[in-house]
């Protein structure tokens, strides 16, 4: 018995003593709390929409009625009026837009005689669940239109939908395949480049440093090398796996070009994380407060960046972090080369901010880093 309570004692103190590890382990499942509830809420919300109206007339009116009753109520978009069905289209293929409704000309004309009135949906299908979305609410507003405009024996005379996908038929399992790859690029920053030294401080093999010439910038570079080429390797294996099983063909969808901005995306990704794991783990010297900070890290960035959930219908406080958070334009930029056939006119914002990203956490990272014991 007094061995056992020995034993039991031990284990206790060296918990204890840890106040990181016991800080986390009571504020993480309050975190997932947070983050999860708010990445999943369930009914979308706040999808901006465009409405181009060519139309002017009172059936438009009622349409336009219809859509901004669901924008004020549930508020499942967020309306914006435009002019141009060019800069609408525009606004759509950059993700300004999830959906643009328009209205043609002699709508009202059409519904008031009796005729076949039909408007125009166009869908980012790239964007599955939001576009899904869409589509239902709108079909509902534009049923309620036709209601009240007819009579039960003129249902010919109902407003017509005809939904549009921008894109070539994509299924929900593949629009996942960008956050898969962002997964792997987390994981695998996690397990190369600072964890190795947070093995060694452990294992006290980071003592044989001192001996050599090497200063912290040529051990953090080193190591965020190595990093980089272990990670972007399992990465474009994930993306090809990944692609594969999901009945995607990247030869038949990828230009040299488009292939060369996804491995750019890839290792400006790998970069970041790696640089910000150095900030993060640059002290550390015990793999059990890796393990931990891993689990939390993984929620706080992958669920806020958009890889299943779009990011309109978070809370203020979560789409204000989803803008800084780097996994956010990773997304975007993959979703966007991989289907919609994006160029690097479509993408530079996100390539900018990855990149600036990257130069930014990899310098901090270095100057965090201690070459003492």
């Amino acid at each position: 018995m007094n061995r056992f309570k020995a034993i039991l004692e031990r284990d206790l103190r060296k918990f204890i003593r840890n106040p990181l590890v016991v800080a986390m382990s009571v504020l993480m499942p309050v975190i997932y709390l947070v983050i999860l509830g708010n990445s999943f809420q369930g009914e979308l919300k706040r999808l901006p929409v465009a409405i181009v109206d060519q139309d002017n007339g009172p059936g438009a009116e009622r349409v336009k009625e219809a859509l901004r009753a669901l924008e004020s109520g549930p508020r499942t978009f967020e309306l914006r009026t435009v002019s141009s069905q060019g800069f609408a289209m525009e606004g759509l293929r950059e993700g300004v837009f999830t959906g643009v409704v328009v209205i043609p000309p002699g709508f009202s004309r059409d519904l008031a005689r009796g005729s076949v009135a039909e408007l125009g949906l166009f869908l980012d299908n790239a964007e599955t669940i939001a576009a899904n979305a869409v589509q239902a609410a709108v079909t509902r507003a534009v049923a309620e239109t036709g209601r009240e405009f007819v009579s039960i024996r003129e249902e010919r005379a109902a407003p017509r939908l005809r939904p549009i996908e921008l894109y070539r038929k994509i299924d929900y399992d593949q629009t996942l395949i960008p956050g898969v790859v962002i997964m792997a690029i987390f994981l695998g920053a996690m397990t190369t480049g600072a964890f190795n030294i947070v093995m060694d401080r452990f294992l006290g093999v980071e003592e044989s440093y001192f001996l050599t010439p090497l200063n912290k910038r040529d051990i953090v570079m080193g190591l965020v090398g190595s990093g980089l080429l272990i990670t972007t390797i399992i990465a474009v294996t994930v993306l090809v796996v990944s692609s594969l099983v999901s009945g995607i063909y990247l030869w038949r969808l990828l230009t040299i070009d488009g292939f060369l901005l996804i491995l750019a995306v890839i290792v400006l990704s790998t970069l970041g994380l790696q640089g910000l794991m150095f900030v993060i783990m640059g002290r550390l010297n015990h793999p059990r407060i890796v393990g931990v900070l891993g689990g939390f890290m993984n929620v706080i960035f992958f669920f806020p960046s958009g890889a299943i959930y779009p990011i309109e219908s978070f809370p203020a406080w979560l789409k204000a972090f989803a803008y800084v958070n780097p996994e956010t334009y990773s997304v975007h930029a993959l979703r966007a080369l991989m289907f919609k056939g994006a160029s690097l006119g479509a993408v530079k914002g996100d390539i900018l901010f990855l990149a600036v990203f990257a130069v930014v956490a990899v310098a901090a990272g270095t100057a965090a880093f201690k070459r003492e014991l």
